[in-house]
This record gives structure tokens, sequence and C-alpha cells, in this order.
């Protein structure tokens, strides 16, 4: 019986790590296919691919640097809005809110989460674009009109645009790991602050001070979620491969620009572009969600230490 068993345990022991190595025997293949399939892009410009500011299919020139300017950007918007928002909905269900209120607003910051991508494209082309255009871009550009940002065109379809949708489909990813993090930390150290005669305020600052790192690596799992958004910010942010400083502009990112031209691509060197471009993506992409787990790991470590 006892061999039985360690027998049984060995088969289980080793279906568990075929399954595990068939998730890096994916991966492997992907960078591999996406590495080969770049080659011809990659012999021809190498770094200028990267560098280069214009995208002309038509006469063989591929510079990726539009895109990857559009990313960064409309990333960027994203993270100054959500994060405030995201960190003042977690301290509230977390410190402040009973839990028959935080139940049921829990719940709805985790339905965001499951809306179809495509549905936010369709509620910003339809919604946000026109108050884009005439609120939220008419009132930026007549009191900061001034600043190179909020110049230009008011469409309502533009950098801008894309940034605040965005915002939106992060939100309730770094709120429900920020809630999270917190939760982790330990109640005697919340405990020992209202003992020591704290006020509720700067319990919440020692708790968010605890869990500084696993808050850090939040916003950076938001942002790799930012990155790699594909379709709502395609509908919104213009397809338009331009480097410009307002906001106000279209703009593209390397997720949009992949799924607007990865079907018109029939020459072997556009197509080879596209590829190195959802390379350049995952990579990125990799690295940041790598980042964020390592920070709210480190929280969990930190935890149990304590």
């Amino acid at each position: 019986m006892i061999q039985t068993g360690a027998a049984g345990d060995k088969i289980f022991r080793t279906i568990l790590f075929i399954f595990a190595a068939i998730i890096l025997v994916i991966v492997v293949a992907m960078i591999f296919m996406m590495v080969w399939n770049s080659t011809p892009t990659i012999s021809k410009f190498g770094l200028d691919f990267l560098t280069g500011r214009v995208w002309q299919p038509a006469e063989s020139i591929f510079g990726a640097l539009p895109f990857i300017y559009g990313t960064v950007v409309s990333s960027v918007i994203a993270l100054i809005i959500s994060v405030p928002i995201s960190i003042g909905i977690a301290i509230f269900l977390v410190e402040q809110a009973p839990k028959k209120v935080a139940t049921p607003i829990a719940f709805m910051v985790e339905l965001l989460a499951a809306i179809p991508s495509v549905v936010y494209g369709l509620w910003g082309i339809f919604v946000l674009a026109p108050f884009v255009r005439d609120y939220l871009g008419a009132f930026l550009a007549e009191y900061l009109g001034f600043l190179p940002l909020f110049q230009g065109r008011l469409t309502g379809i533009g950098m801008l645009t894309g940034g605040l949708i965005l915002a939106l489909m992060v939100t309730p990813i770094i709120t429900a790991v920020i809630r999270d993090v917190l939760e982790v930390v330990p109640d005697t150290q919340r405990e020992a602050a209202l003992a020591l005669g704290a006020t509720k305020w700067e319990t919440t600052q020692i708790v968010l001070g605890n869990a500084a790192s696993g808050i850090a690596g939040a916003v950076v799992l938001g942002l790799g979620r930012a990155l790699g958004e594909t379709m709502a910010v395609t509908m919104v942010i213009g397809n338009s491969p331009q480097i410009t400083a307002s906001l106000f502009e279209p703009a593209y990112t390397i997720a949009s620009v992949l799924a607007a031209n990865f079907a018109e691509a029939t020459d072997k060197l556009y197509m080879s572009a596209l590829i190195e471009i959802g390379l350049v993506l995952f990579l990125v992409t990799f690295v940041v969600n790598a980042i964020a787990k390592i920070l709210v790991m480190n929280v969990g470590s930190k935890t149990k230490a304590s």
C-alpha cells in the first residue's frame, strides 16, 4: 500500500510538472515565432526601427517610435487619473466602509473589470468622445491652452480620449489588487496605532506605509494592462502614426496598430514589421508584470515575517 501510494504521488507530480512545462514551452515558442518572423526588419532596420518616426508601408519604410510614444503617453495619462481614484476606493472599502456597504461596491468594481473591451470602446465613441470634444477639451483649451498639451483640433478622438478610456479600464484592476494588499496588513498594526492615540487617518497612513510595495505592484500591474489594451483604444485614439505634443490630436499605440493593420499586411516586410512591434509589446508587458508580481509578493513576505 505504501509503495502504491508513493508511485501514485510520483505520477501525480509528473503530470503536474508536464502541465507547468507546457506553459513554459508555449511562452518560449511565442518568443521564438516572433523573433523568427521579425528577422527581415531586424536585419534591414536594426535599432532604427525603434527610433524611426516615419511609418509608410507603401514605401517599405517602418519606424515604430510613434507607436511607442502613443503607448507610453496614453498609459501615463491613464495612471495619473486612475491611481489616486483606485487608492481612494481601496482605502474606503478596507478601512472606512462597513461591510454591508463595502461588499456591493467591491462587487461593482469587479464587474467593471469583466466588461468586454469593445463595450468600453462603444461607450467611448458615443459618450466619452463627445464629452471630451464639447466640455472637457473645450475647458482645457480655454484655461490651459497656453500649454502645448492642450492645443490643436478638438474632435473628441485622440490621445486624451484614449488615456481616459484606459483609466476607466485599469481602475478596477488596480483597486482590486490594492484592496487585497491592504487586507493582508495585520489588524494588530491598526490596533496598536489606535491604542497609542492615533486617529483613523493616521492609522491609515501607517497601513499604507506598510503596504507601499504592494501598492506599487498594483500600479505596475495596471500599467501592464494599459500597455496591452487593444480594442477600446483603437476605437477612440484616432489611429494616426504621428508624434505631437497635443493630447487632442489622434495617435496610435502598439496594440492598436496591430489590430488595425494586421489584415492589410500582405507584404513580407510589412508583416515582419508588425510582428516585431508585437515582440516589443510582449517583452515590455512581460517585464512590467514580472516587476508587479515581485512587488506584491514582497508585501506578503513582510506580512508573514511580522
